[in-house]
């Protein structure tokens, strides 16, 4: 079963991992009356620039979480499917506050059942957010802290999740992050439990260019006492100037994208590609993991914008496609959205469907 995710959800803490200011400028008092002309004789002087509050485009940027390095090829190549039916349905409680109830029908679910429930709730404001999943049937609650430190200058996050049944507490986490950074680089560290052992964990990411940005990741686990470590190497190109709807020319975001990222214990290379044909229309992908031993995989995947609906698709190496469409029944904000899935693996003779509704 490909991977599922829910239109708002809570996601649960991570397993083990895998090797792998805006500055205020001051008002500023300007003279209405011309300059004085130039002395005979000599060289005008240029005039002064004007200010402006928009960055310079040869400026070096910050590059973003580490941890999102690989996101725009994977979200391309990672194709939401699932099997049944769906429904979630959100309520605004507040201006703050969000309820969403997750159903689910089917019959291949990950909980190994046929039909799964999950009432999840949010809180956010401008200082961070709160989350809590509760799976009354997996017996599973999940959550999550976000909340800006230092005046905003970094982001303390605690996750943590607590599940019962078989299991007996074995998989309980709780994981404590600091996301801290400046204008051309971030970072992050890590404390917390996993697998009833410790966890220590640090990672640094930094914009060499306005193009090119390099960064590693280590950690330990003390549970098997694995140190881990990943290495990241991102380029993006820019985009040519385009024009909106108005005629107007902008700046789209980079029309192509690699990364490369080495995870030395597995030895593994992973390589993402992201091309954006026609900005926030059409968007391509291609993903691929090689190993040592000469073993890989690779991932193709293509999204396409609408007006009112979005379609997505994927196929691997081993012969699976997987697809998606999405479309509102509206078009007001906040219409229904209708889901299709479909997922066909020619190597295992499997095929999967299923439809879902989100009412919010």
């Amino acid at each position: 079963m490909g991977a599922s995710t829910s239109k708002v959800s809570c996601d649960a803490p991570p397993p083990l991992p895998a090797p792998g200011t805006t500055l205020e400028i001051p008002d500023m008092e300007l003279s209405s009356s011309p300059p004085p002309p130039p002395a005979e004789g000599s060289p005008e002087s240029p005039p002064p620039a004007e200010p402006s509050s928009t960055p310079s485009p040869e400026a070096i940027t910050n590059p973003g979480p580490y941890e999102a390095a690989t996101m725009p090829s994977k979200r391309i190549t990672s194709v939401d499917t699932f099997s049944g039916f769906k429904c979630d349905i959100q309520k605004q409680l507040s201006p703050y506050m969000v309820a969403i109830h997750s159903f689910h029908l089917g019959t291949s679910l990950p909980n190994g059942q046929n039909k799964n429930y999950m009432f999840i709730t949010q809180v956010a404001d401008e200082e961070g957010l709160f989350m809590a999943n509760f799976d009354p049937i997996g017996k599973s609650i999940n959550g999550r802290i976000h909340r800006a430190l230092l005046g905003g200058l970094a982001m303390g996050k605690i996750q943590c999740a607590v599940s019962g049944g078989e299991e007996g507490g074995q998989g309980d986490q709780l994981l404590a992050e600091v996301d801290f950074g400046g204008m051309t680089w971030s970072g992050n560290l890590k404390y917390g439990s996993m697998g009833g052992g410790l966890v220590y964990g640090m990672n640094y990411y930094q914009s060499i260019t306005k193009n090119l940005a390099l960064g590693g990741e280590g950690m330990y686990i003390a549970a098997n006492g694995n140190m881990l470590s990943s290495y990241t190497c991102k380029y993006e190109c820019e985009a040519p100037a385009a024009e909106d709807a108005s005629g107007t020319k902008t700046l789209e975001k980079p029309s192509s994208w690699f990364c490369a990222q080495l995870n030395p214990a597995q030895g593994m290379l992973n390589l993402g590609y992201k091309r954006v044909v026609t900005p926030n229309r059409v968007t391509l992908g291609a993903d691929l993991s090689m190993t040592p031993d000469l073993q890989s995989t690779v991932t193709l995947g293509a999204e396409f914008n609408l007006s009112r609906s979005r379609f997505a698709c994927a196929v691997d190496g081993e012969g699976k496609i997987q697809s998606n469409l999405e479309t509102a029944l509206g078009m007001a904000p906040g219409s229904p959205k209708l889901n299709f899935s479909a997922e066909v693996d020619y190597q295992k003779d499997s095929m999967v469907f299923g439809y879902g509704l989100n009412i919010g």
